[in-house]
């Protein structure tokens, strides 16, 4: 079936009179009739009946027009949708990030990026998870990128033949002292010092827990695990509550009243956090634009100044 004739058809039945839909057209009459009649054969029905000197739609061309405009519409929304995402100036990006992110990094690099003029009317649509979950959603496509913590298997297959995982940031690890908590006096800790107390850790799909396991192990600690949690603020909300001490990425909002976020003077590893891309895969100009910004603007203010977030 023809998209033109389909078109024809629509613009006919608007007008009603042969010469004026195609002169409306921009085609001559015969070429009009032609192709009404090849989309009467296709269909096995006729679509027009004559009217006196004009012609009007039969019951089922009435019935058939209902689609046809319907389709047609879409279709017409489709292709505006296609050029809109196609338009580096006016596309859109799927972004997800874990839960930490989104206190500093985030807000700071669509801050950023958006003040350019030439970017404010790329929109985007967030999203928040554990990192394994991200990159589940990241391989289904819904997000165009994430950021997130490096994983090594993505079921059974090794991530790094799937993802492209891009340094970007690092997150000082620090410890989540109660208040009240007898090392809460200390300006600074070591790893060790946390041994005697119950701890709370992140669950084993947290794309932070390998590093904790290796802080601990490096300082020859076994951790009395009391809890295990998802995300960092609720992490902060046990340790508040004393039920444990923690290690954690340092919160720059977390209200130290109640938690005191203290320096580990022996710990040297940070949480590296990546943006994670799939491999071969095409991407719209507005996504590309923003990852290069990322990469851009995090080499130029955080790593290249050593910085931490």
């Amino acid at each position: 079936m023809n998209l033109r004739h389909l078109i024809f058809f629509k613009e006919l039945a608007r007008t009603q009179h042969m010469s004026q839909a195609a002169d409306s057209l921009g085609i001559s009459q015969p070429s009009l009739s032609y192709a009404i009649k090849k989309l009467e054969k296709e269909l096995g029905v006729p679509l027009f009946e004559p009217d006196g000197r004009n012609i009007k739609l039969t019951p089922i061309g009435e019935v058939y027009l209902k689609y046809i405009t319907a389709s047609l519409n879409d279709l017409s929304q489709g292709n505006e949708l296609v050029h809109q995402l196609m338009n580096p100036d006016t596309g859109h990006v799927n972004l997800g990030f874990t839960y930490t992110l989104g206190q500093q990094l985030v807000p700071e690099l669509l801050t950023n990026f958006q003040a350019d003029s030439q970017n404010k009317a790329i929109n985007f649509e967030l999203g928040q998870n554990n990192s394994n979950e991200l990159l589940q959603d990241l391989a289904t496509e819904k997000y165009d990128l994430i950021l997130a913590s490096n994983i090594e298997k993505f079921g059974e297959q090794v991530a790094d033949n799937l993802f492209d995982f891009i340094p970007l940031v690092q997150q000082e690890i620090v410890a989540a002292i109660p208040s009240q908590h007898p090392l809460a006096i200390k300006e600074t800790l070591q790893v060790a010092d946390l041994a005697p107390y119950p701890m709370i850790l992140f669950s084993k799909n947290s794309g932070l827990r390998p590093l904790i396991d290796q802080i601990l192990a490096q300082a020859k600690v076994t951790p009395k695990v009391a809890y295990e949690v998802e995300e960092d603020h609720t992490m902060a909300g046990f340790v508040q509550h004393n039920l444990g001490v923690a290690l954690m990425p340092y919160l720059p909002l977390l209200n130290q009243t109640n938690v005191h976020l203290k320096h580990l003077k022996d710990q040297p590893l940070q949480h590296q956090i990546y943006l994670i891309v799939k491999q071969n895969h095409f991407i719209t100009p507005s996504v590309h634009r923003f990852q290069e910004f990322i990469r851009s603007y995090c080499w130029q203010h955080y790593t290249n100044q050593d910085r931490l977030i």
